[in-house]
């Protein structure tokens, strides 16, 4: 067999089981491909100098020595942590994520640390000291972001998974123009220990992956308590591999935003695509909801106000270089956010932001009363051009528009493929959301859907 770091996770598993492949075979393939690829795509800033000695560390365990991409804003000790800014270009960090120490406890490797907007700012992968990333779809485009590296290794099959952080589209966006699966976890879901912060309240580490079940697999690796994480919750952690290959007959869904004016271009493509969940038996209905636009102001201005506290700790004495190193929009956020908390703003800016995100909250604690899950367009359209964030100030919040109102609420999501542009080759996601913690609700559809559509490329392709 050739070409096997295009498997999935849960392919390559079974193909290890049955002893038709080892995974040294998928190493030698995949680091073939990254040798190949990694210089016009630049996609990893690190990877690591030998994987196959960890491999073996793991052949036992779940995950089998399998690679892993790590979004490069996550604490390994192996590898620095950059978070994409050359304030951290020598950093290594002296303890590791929770996240990473848990996929290597599941038997993953983390095989190389993704490119990012730096400190995940942006939706664009643009915003990188290292240069930026490309849509492995299509070069002349963006993959998103903030999380772009992630998603961009997985759609050009140089990993075979991708963990990815998520703060207001982070997972989701990038995912959607890369034409592959983001996982977005219920706020507390997934611990934040060992991430470097962007905005504390919203933050979710999340996978990014080829199908819905890889998501899940990873999802589990991941998913749990941490007492070193004061936001993590306790809830007990569902068995996600149940939801899979289930009926939604009479599952009640709340179709959200197909009437805002920016997507107007796509709007019929939805339509035909959400016809599906119909044929399959579930209640399909257009509904309304806050005007996703509002949850642009709110999450500006709690996002910045949260930057500016979070970036105030790299200050060149404890981490890496001074303050002089931070980038453009690292240096926008920081003094915006000092502004909306500064004395006499913070009434009129950053609580009044608290009081409109208490609104999103409460519309969909109303519209999780009526359906059992809400599906929107993921993005606003399809990857933009390379070079199209530069100058444009609101770039990413304008992108991840449609995902802003579920971040700052906490829920989860999950975006899958719906639809390919032959021309240009390019994806649409849709986005499926749930109530918090209920993961299940949203997987079951997720991958329904994907299992009764074309659009995922690898499993068209199985």
């Amino acid at each position: 067999m050739s070409n096997l770091n295009n498997l999935t996770i849960a392919k390559a598993l079974e193909l290890i089981d049955k002893k038709e492949i080892q995974v040294s075979d998928i190493y030698q393939d995949l680091l073939n491909s990254i040798k190949e690829k990694n210089k016009e795509l630049n996609i990893y800033l690190n990877t690591l100098p030998d994987p196959l000695k960890e491999v073996k560390k793991k052949t036992n365990l779940k995950l089998k020595g399998l690679p892993i991409a790590v979004k490069d804003n996550f604490c390994v000790p192996e590898m620095p942590t950059t978070a994409s800014s050359k304030i951290l270009k020598d950093f290594k960090s002296p303890y590791e994520s929770t996240v990473t120490k848990n996929i290597k406890k599941a038997g993953g490797v983390i095989v190389g640390k993704t490119n990012l907007d730096a400190w995940a700012h942006g939706s664009s992968t643009e915003t990188s000291d290292f240069g930026r990333t490309r849509n492995p779809r299509n070069t002349n485009h963006l993959p998103g972001g903030s999380s772009g590296g992630s998603a961009a290794a997985v759609a050009a099959d140089l990993t075979l998974a991708a963990i990815g952080s998520e703060t207001a589209g982070s997972v989701r966006q990038p995912a959607a123009w890369c034409g592959t699966v983001g996982f977005k976890p219920t706020y507390g879901r997934v611990s934040r220990y060992g991430v470097i912060a962007m905005a504390s309240s919203t933050d979710s580490p999340g996978p990014i992956t080829k199908t819905v079940e890889d998501s899940v697999i990873l999802y589990q690796a991941i998913a749990g308590h941490d007492p070193n994480d004061a936001t993590s919750s306790k809830k007990e952690v569902k068995n996600l591999i149940k939801e899979l290959d289930q009926t939604i007959k009479n599952l009640k869904i709340g179709v959200l935003y197909l009437d805002v004016e920016e997507l107007e271009s796509i709007k019929d493509i939805y339509q035909e695509q959400l016809k599906v969940f119909e044929k399959l038996g579930a209640k399909v209905e257009f509904t309304q909801a806050l005007d996703p636009r509002y949850a642009v102001g709110v999450y500006t201005v709690v996002q910045r106000s949260e930057v500016s506290s979070n970036l105030a700790r790299f200050d060149g004495i404890r981490y890496g270089s001074d303050r002089s190193h931070f980038g453009d929009e690292a240096k926008r956020r920081i003094m915006l956010g000092t502004f909306t908390l500064s004395k006499g703003y913070a009434d009129q800016y950053y609580n009044l932001a608290q009081k409109v995100r208490t609104l999103f909250i409460n519309d969909f604690e109303k519209l999780f009363e009526k359906y059992d899950i809400l599906v929107a367009p993921t993005s606003p359209g399809f990857a933009k051009k390379i070079g199209s964030s530069e100058g444009t100030a609101m770039f990413g919040e304008l992108e991840d528009m449609l995902l802003e109102p579920s971040s700052i609420a906490g829920l989860p999501g999950i975006s899958v493929p719906c639809y390919r542009d032959e021309k240009t080759n390019l994806y649409l996601g849709l986005n499926i959301m749930a109530p918090m913690f209920r993961e299940d609700l949203m997987v079951r559809a997720a991958d329904a859907f994907e299992k009764n559509t074309p659009w995922n490329s690898w499993r068209n392709n199985s």
